[in-house]
């Protein structure tokens, strides 16, 4: 099984952050949409008042595939006590139509799909579920 580590992201991690941006546009074909560059990522996560609020996951992975262990879901319970821990009521997910795998974890968890345009579905986690996925 892989060793995960789930910590703030800091400063110097934004050119790994933009990677992955660019890594998972190129899974969900749709590289041509990324605009961000890092400096946008510094200044929005890491100015005087960041925009957004950065987690990076750490995996050392352990051999053969990674899904099915848990990951995601550990990843997503984290963003919800960060989100609870910030004042924030809900948080919203967005995957593509084609991306049954994810929506149906998002759906376990408690996510409510919440619209079906243009080929996302937007998920969201509030109140009850939330503290439940947080274990509060």
């Amino acid at each position: 099984m892989a060793s995960v580590r789930i910590r703030e992201a800091k400063e110097g991690d934004c050119g790994d952050i933009l990677r992955l941006i660019r890594e998972l546009a190129e899974f969900e074909k749709l590289l041509d949409q990324v605009k961000i560059s890092e400096e946008a990522l510094r200044a929005d996560g890491f100015g005087e008042n960041p925009f957004y609020h950065c987690l990076v996951a750490e995996i050392l992975p352990a051999p053969g595939e990674l899904q099915g262990q848990g990951i995601g879901s550990r990843i997503i319970k984290t963003v919800a006590e960060v989100a609870l821990d910030q004042g924030c009521s809900q948080f919203r997910l967005a995957v593509l139509d084609w991306n049954k795998r994810a929506m149906d974890l998002y759906k376990a968890l408690g996510a409510q799909d919440l619209t079906e345009a243009e080929g996302w579905h937007s998920f969201c986690f509030e109140g009850e579920a939330m503290r439940e996925l947080a274990g509060r």
